[in-house]
Formats: structure tokens, C-alpha cells, sequence
């Protein structure tokens, strides 16, 4: 018969009921017979009941029309039937998936996907290439059952094992113990990611209206000059599980991570544990609570001294500081508590971190904290070790005591400390023999440039920023050196009379503060027309300037190769000779530039603004290499003079003998008779002649 209508209801309910319980050779079979039963038109009404292909129906029909077939137990289908696996059709797709997907480094190394993300697609597009046809579904099929799965990168190295590291571990845990038996207080220290004030996003989800998430800037990636910040510095104490974190607006200095343990024992330490005699400080061995830094030792000593407590610090191995206490039992709690909450006020700041609660009884006290802590500070070694620090037998470098009784800061005392330049410092490093100016001369120069100091120092702070200043002016970081430091210690630079660490070490700066006041000051010198001549002098200790300074005299004594300039030896006076160096002093550069550049292959790497401590200044070179062209004496004995090898001389003559010649000075050699062969002769020559030009004076 046939079928223009739908199916019956009671085939519809038949194949419902039945169908789930066959397995597949058993339904075929069902379906066929039933479609048989309809007659025509039977196979298409059966497949639409059952949503089965029409070619499953057709296929049980020739089974049903067939000689029954028996399998063996177990099987629906013959032996070598269905469709194959994979690997069965290619033997060898198994172990080059494998290879390239394995976890070490022994692959190919000339495949891309090495270099590339292994995805599913990748990984069947490269063994594809290979002559192993298959699609991204099927690796995944084989990568499964095999044991690989989606793996994220777990933070589980800490970097290069320290040696100490386990030993440290429990020299740390045997004084925490020491000092809880003794009822002495013990705290975890450390400073917390920097947060930016503002409507800005914060990672993390909370409970809001379904469709109405906080609004915040699409755009937080830095800091910029018109953003306030919020720098907070935990105490966590071990014993009591509380915890005071002092938010700052300024910077994340030793000094802003002393005053934090500071405002932490003023408010809480000293009510908690009111018979203290020791404090321990556990912290790790980076940021501002660094043992390599000196300004933060120097801070614990002055606390040390205020409170009177023998205050202990012991630090974690670096790389270590997830150990630290402070980090997961203070931190973590309150990085939860403010999750996916924008941080719009240095208020929401503190009342977020002070409603920090945990089931443990964790309860956290914050203050904010508006004092300015500047940076580029730098505390001297020899103020350092003035300091009652005694290192413990036991890795001192990690572990040391700073004891209360001992020598206080400059600022308990009133005088000058690692905060201030010293005026001593000042007044030898003003020596008219250092900067090449008598002291009037030299209080009108600072004169002229304090203004443009100024301005030049305002600017930066203004690029620094990103624009206005968030504070009141004076109510930022202080400056260390005033404009008389500046000027001073760029001329004594400048004239290259000792290098650059001398100069840190008898300022007490930091290299940073020390190469950018040179840098501005060199400009501003250029500005005004102000040429600093370097010299001959060459002093390299900070002691070695002091005895200097000491034993100078005149201010015509301090260039020992001054006498080397007389005309009797150039055959010009030292204006002309001035003249000529000055001429010369552009294109000099520009041909030692060239020469330097093919015997480096490569552009320089160093700061051009930076001066190159030599043991020969240029203007040293150029009488060197008149004196050798007139050649008034040997070249050993002109090396001898400048305190060089005769090969510098020889260098200096081959560089500028062209440009002397190109410049108009092509002198007559002296007579061979009036040569000089030793550098006393020469010496004692030039004072011969001085002797007789006084003598005609008079």
C-alpha cells in the first residue's frame, strides 16, 4: 500500500518503547521489517519516525532477505567490520603525534609547531604535512587516550636554589620560637602591589543587579602625574594573627618601610607587648626591606634607638618570599576583600583593609600615611659602620641585630647626616685648586645658575609626572643636592680630576642623582658659555682629594702640566694656545668618533654624556702633540712628562697632526742642540725661563 499519510501512532510509540533496548544490528533489523510490513513508501516513513538514514532501513531489508548469519558471542557485526580506528588504517600516526607534543626538548627542531601553540588544528595540520591524514578531532581522540590533557603553567620553581636556602629556612623558624617563648614580639614585613586611586578596573567578581557591573576606565596600564597612588606596608604580627598596614602616597623607601614598623609599634606593638626588650623582624631580601640596602639599616637604627628595643632582622633566600607570613595570611585576605572593587579614594583604601576579617581571627587596624620619602638617598659605608649592627655568626648577610644603644641619626643630633650633604664635603670640594675658580668667582656662578637649576628641576618633575604636581609645592620628595653641590661636584667632574664614584663617595649620592645633576649642569654650563678646561690631576680615592686639597697651594699649582704650556716649550702664548685647542676641539671629537667606531665595529654603548676618566685630557694631547711636532724633546721624554707611554704620545700625534696642519700650524723643529732628553731638564728649563723673564720685568 502507500503511505501519503503519517505513520500510525502505535509504530511511532512501538519504535519509542523498543528501540532503546536493542543494540545496533537488532534495531536495523527492526526497522527493516517494520518498513516491509508498510509496504511502499514504508523506508521513508520508518526513517522519519525513527531518525535513522533511509540507507540504514534499506541495508536491514537485504540482511532480513538474506540467509541468517551467525556471529560470534560478543559481536554485532562480522569480523574485520565497521569502520576502522586511525591508527589501525596508518601504524605510524600514533608515534608522530607523540613526538611532537611531547613534553621535553628532544624535537624536531626544524618543525615550526615547535615555535608555535600546539592546538588541535596545528597539531593535524603538521601531520598532515607529514603524510598522516587526519582531522583535529581525531588528535584529540588519540591525545585523551593516551593520558595528555589542557595544561596551564604552574608556579611551582623558585629560580636558582641558594645553597642556605633550608638551612635559613630553619635558622628563621628556631628564632621565632626564641623569641614567642620569651614573649617578645615577632613581625612579617612587606610591602603590597602598588594601587592606583581612581575609578580604574580591579580583577575579581562580586554579587551585583544581573546587567548593572561598576563602570570603570578601559585604559590602567601606568601611573601617570595626575593619578594618586596608594603603596600599602604590612605588619603582620605572628603571635597575636593581626595585622596594621600603613598606606602611603609618596615612594616604597627604606625609610617609608621603617616608618611603617614604626607607626605599627607607636599604635599597637608597644600596648601589646608592653615589657618587650627585643623585637624580630622577618622580611624578604627585596624591595625597600633589602639587606643590601644601607639607608634601611640605618633607619632600623635609628629606631632601635628611639624605642630601645635590640631589634633582630632576619631575611628569607631571594626568590623566596611567597614563605614570607605577611604575604598569605595578611595580603591575600585583603586582596580578596576588595575584589572587583574599583579603589576610588585613599578612604575606600583604608576602610576596605580595616573590615578585612577571617574565620581564623585575623583583624587588621590601616592608617594613611601622607609623609614624604624621598628617593636617591644614599647612606655611606663609613657612616654604616659607625652603626651598632652586629651580624650573626649565622649567615650574617641575612640575619643581624641592631642594637638600641649606639650612635644616632643626624637628625636626632641636629647635624648633618646621610640625608644632607655634608659642608665639609662642600667647602673641600670648592677648593679652587679642584674647581678651577676662586670663590667669588665661583658663589656668582651659582648665582647665575640656581634659577635655571630650578626651572630644569621643575620640568622634570613635570615630564616625571605626566603633569601637575599632586601636592602643594615643598610638600613632595626633598632635594639632596642643592645647586651649589650640583655645580660644584660637575665642575671637579667635568675638569676630570677623579671619576665618578669618588665624587658619589665623598657626597654620599647615589650614581642616578650623581650623573643626572652633571648631565643638567654640563648643559646648562654650555648655555651660558661657561667652557670647564680638563687637567692633568688625577686622584682616585675620596681620601686621596681630602690630602690633595690639603697640601694644594696656588691656584696656578693645581694643573701639574701647567708649566708645560710655557712659550718658551710651545712657541706661542697660552691664549694662542687656548685658541688653537679650542679650534681644534670639535673636529677632534668628530675624528675620534670615526676612529673609535671602526675599532669597535658598532656605535658606542656608553652615555655620550657621560666623561671618560682618562689618564691624558684632549687639551693634554694637543700640547703633547705640538711639543713632539716642534719636537723639543724625545717622545719618551714627553710620555714621561705626561705620565703616559710613548705610544699614547705617538697616538695623539697621528690623530692630530692633520688637523694641525689642515688648521695652519706647521712649526720648524728646534735645533738639535737646544733639545732636551729628560723631563727634569725640561723642568727645570721652563723655570729657568720664568726666572729670566722676571729678571727683564724688573
Amino acid at each position: 500500500m502507500l503511505i501519503s499519510q503519517p505513520p500510525p501512532r502505535q509504530l511511532t510509540a512501538r519504535l519509542a518503547a523498543l528501540l532503546p533496548h536493542l543494540n545496533e544490528r537488532q534495531r536495523r533489523l527492526l526497522l527493516a521489517a517494520e518498513a516491509r510490513e508498510l509496504g511502499h513508501g514504508g523506508i521513508r516513513a520508518v526513517s522519519r519516525v525513527a531518525g535513522v538514514s533511509e540507507t540504514t532501513v534499506r541495508k536491514g531489508i537485504g540482511e532480513l532477505a538474506d540467509e541468517p548469519t551467525s556471529f560470534p558471542a560478543g559481536r554485532i557485526r562480522r569480523p574485520e567490520g565497521g569502520r576502522r580506528r586511525a591508527t589501525e588504517k596508518d601504524s605510524e600516526l600514533l608515534p608522530a603525534l607523540l613526538a611532537l607534543v611531547e613534553p621535553d626538548e628532544r624535537g624536531d627542531p626544524m618543525s615550526p609547531l615547535r615555535w608555535t601553540t600546539k592546538s588541535l588544528r596545528n597539531l593535524a595540520a603538521e601531520l598532515t604535512e607529514q603524510g598522516h591524514t587526519v582531522s583535529a578531532t581525531t588528535v584529540g581522540k588519540l591525545l585523551r587516550e593516551n593520558g595528555f590533557s589542557l595544561q596551564g603553567n604552574a608556579k611551582t620553581l623558585e629560580g636558582k636554589q641558594h645553597p642556605d636556602r633550608d638551612a635559613q629556612f630553619h635558622y628563621i623558624n628556631d628564632q621565632v620560637k626564641e623569641h614567642q617563648a620569651a614573649d617578645e614580639p615577632v613581625i612579617s614585613v612587606d610591602t603590597k602591589k602598588k594601587e592606583m586611586i581612581g575609578n580604574y578596573h580591579n580583577p575579581g567578581r562580586e554579587w551585583r543587579p544581573k546587567g548593572e557591573p561598576i563602570d570603570v576606565e578601559d585604559h590602567s596600564l601606568f601611573f601617570r602625574g595626575d593619578i594618586q597612588q596608594a603603596i600599602p606596608y604590612g605588619v603582620y604580627d605572628i603571635a597575636a594573627n593581626t595585622g596594621w598596614v600603613n598606606v602611603g602616597v609618596d615612594h616604597d623607601t627604606s625609610a617609608f618601610a621603617v616608618a611603617s614598623i614604626r607607626r605599627w609599634w607607636e599604635k599597637r606593638g608597644k600596648e601589646v607587648y608592653p615589657r618587650a626588650k627585643r623585637l624580630l623582624i622577618t622580611a624578604d631580601s627585596g624591595g625597600s626591606n633589602s639587606p643590601r640596602y644601607r639607608l634601611w639599616k640605618s633607619e632600623l637604627a635609628a629606631l632601635a634607638e628611639e624605642t630601645g628595643l635590640a631589634i633582630t632582622v632576619c631575611h628569607f633566600p631571594p626568590g623566596t618570599s611567597k614563605w614570607n607570613k605577611v604575604e598569605h595570611r595578611l595580603f591575600s585576605h585583603i586582596t580578596m576583600n576588595w575584589r572587583g572593587r574599583p579603589l576610588t579614594s585613599h578612604e575606600v583604601v583604608i576602610k576596605t583593609i580595616e573590615s578585612t576579617r577571617t574565620r581564623s581571627g585575623l583583624r587588621v587596624e590601616a592608617e594613611l600615611d601622607t609623609g614624604a620619602y624621598p628617593t636617591g638617598i644614599t647612606v655611606s659605608k663609613e657612616y654604616l659602620d659607625t652603626l651598632p649592627i652586629q651580624p650573626h655568626e649565622t649567615r650574617g648577610s641575612w640575619n643581624y641585630t641592631v642594637q638600641p644603644h649606639g650612635r644616632c641619626t643626624a637628625a636626632q643630633k641636629g647635624g648633618s647626616g646621610p640625608r644632607v650633604i655634608p659642608s665639609e664635603v662642600l667647602e673641600t670640594l670648592s677648593h679652587p685648586v679642584l674647581t678651577g675658580m676662586r670663590r667669588e668667582e665661583l658663589n656668582r656662578l651659582i648665582e647665575l645658575l640656581a634659577p635655571a637649576q630650578a626651572a630644569k628641576a621643575e620640568q622634570r618633575a613635570y615630564n616625571r609626572r605626566g603633569g601637575r604636581r599632586r601636592r602643594a609645592k615643598g610638600a613632595g620628595g626633598m632635594t639632596v643636592m642643592t645647586p651649589e653641590a650640583r655645580i660644584v661636584a660637575t665642575l671637579v667632574y667635568l675638569r676630570e680630576i677623579c671619576p665618578m664614584p669618588v665624587l658619589q663617595d665623598l657626597l654620599g649620592i647615589s650614581r642616578s642623582a650623581m650623573q643626572q645633576a652633571t648631565r643638567e649642569t654640563r648643559t646648562l654650563l654650555a648655555e651660558h658659555n661657561h667652557p670647564v678646561r680638563a687637567i692633568a690631576l688625577r686622584l682616585t680615592t675620596a681620601q686621596a682629594v681630602r690630602d690633595y686639597v690639603t697640601s694644594a697651594g696656588s691656584l696656578q699649582e693645581a694643573d701639574p702640566q701647567e708649566a708645560l704650556r710655557h712659550p718658551s716649550l710651545t712657541g706661542m702664548s697660552r691664549d694662542e694656545l687656548d685658541a688653537i685647542t679650542a679650534r681644534l676641539a670639535t673636529r677632534y671629537q668628530a675624528r675620534l668618533q670615526e676612529i673609535r667606531h671602526k675599532q669597535r665595529g658598532a656605535e658606542r654603548k656608553k652615555d655620550p654624556g657621560l666623561v671618560v676618566y682618562r689618564k691624558i685630557t684632549d687639551e693634554g694631547r694637543v700640547l703633547a702633540a705640538i711639543l713632539a711636532m716642534r719636537q723639543i724633546a724625545t717622545r719618551p721624554t714627553i710620555a714621561a712628562l705626561f705620565n703616559v707611554s710613548p705610544r699614547t704620545i705617538g697616538n695623539a700625534l697621528v690623530e692630530l697632526r692633520p688637523l694641525l696642519q689642515e688648521d695652519g700650524y706647521n712649526p720648524t723643529p728646534v735645533h738639535r742642540t737646544q733639545r732636551l732628553y729628560s723631563a727634569e731638564e725640561v723642568l727645570r728649563y721652563v723655570e729657568f725661563m720664568e726666572e729670566s723673564n722676571a729678571r727683564a720685568e724688573r
